[in-house]
């Protein structure tokens, strides 16, 4: 057999490090909050149309200018069309907006096409039901793995994923990043990514318990975790080299989006490997947990 890499053998520093991060995590979301955007919390949506086409970090930087410095500016369509979001209800805010972007001559003629206002009782249902749309895939991932595995595989998934999105979460809550529903997307996408991850070893820990009779669970978990080390690294690498892509060339629009997904991936990888595994240990999986209740036969003859 090929070397096999002790994972379990730091797994205290491992479960230190895990503990300091989430007690960090929860506490700056306990402290601080999400910042949440516009999505959430309602404003007003101004959609604009220029003569010829504009760069949207033009448009950025004179709002910035002019003092609209919360706005979220994105592409809308076409080229020549913009679309600005503002926290606020003001009905004239859509031709101040334009005002403020006339002053540039080289903008051209600007047209405003719509001013629509978001009122924050629609972004308070989005993000409570976004959020019970969260709680319900882990639920539905703690079923799934409980059936097809055993339930302590699926207590040690499901706690591996909540790590992965408290870290998320923790990350944007400390510096206030803003919060949106392609953010909540790119959570739900990291929870999918990192379960994935952690099947592919729960598998193998489970074939190599009925291959390798006489190891333990700690020699099992380091055998199947380098038994799939390779396919894990190649994933998460061709994962974050995507990601960074996104990020660098995305916009400014996807970059909450890209960063949500680069902290999930680096702690979905991590947690698959020891998160998971080391709350394996601590529930004491053995052989016979995976071995079916033998159901006895009642004879019914009279």
């Amino acid at each position: 057999m090929k070397r096999v890499i002790n994972f379990m053998g730091v797994r205290y520093v491992a479960f230190a490090i895990t503990v300091l991060l989430t007690l960090a995590s929860l506490g700056s979301l306990a402290v601080k909050g999400l910042n949440f955007g516009l999505d959430f919390t309602g404003g007003t949506l101004i959609e604009l149309s220029y003569e010829q086409p504009v760069s949207l970090d033009q448009v950025r930087g004179q709002l910035a200018r002019s003092g609209f410095n919360s706005a979220v500016v994105q592409s809308f369509g076409a080229t020549t069309d913009v679309l600005v979001r503002m926290p606020g209800d003001d009905p004239l805010l859509g031709e101040r907006i334009a005002e403020a972007l006339r002053g540039d001559e080289t903008a051209g003629r600007i047209t405003v096409k719509r001013v629509e206002f978001v009122g924050p009782a629609v972004g308070e249902e989005l993000r409570d039901q976004g959020g019970l749309g969260m709680l319900l895939a882990l639920g539905g991932i703690l079923v799934y793995v409980a059936f097809r595995f055993q339930w302590k595989f699926a207590l040690g998934a499901v706690l591996s994923l909540f790590h992965d999105v408290v870290l998320v979460l923790g990350v944007f809550s400390l510096f206030q990043i803003s919060f949106d529903l392609t953010v909540l997307a790119a959570v739900l996408a990291v929870i999918g990514y990192s379960l994935n991850d952690t099947i592919v070893i729960f598998d193998r820990i489970r074939e190599n318990f009925r291959v390798l009779r006489k190891a333990e669970l700690i020699e099992n978990i380091n055998i199947s975790t380098t038994q799939t080390l390779l396919r894990t690294l190649a994933t998460s690498v061709s994962t974050l080299l995507a990601v960074g892509a996104l990020m660098a060339f995305g916009g400014e629009n996807l970059w909450g989006f890209s960063l949500a997904l680069l902290v999930g991936v680096g702690a979905g990888t991590y947690s698959s490997v020891y998160v998971a595994g080391m709350l394996l240990t601590w529930l004491n999986l053995t052989r016979d947990d995976l071995i079916p209740p033998v159901v006895e036969e009642v004879d019914e003859r009279p």
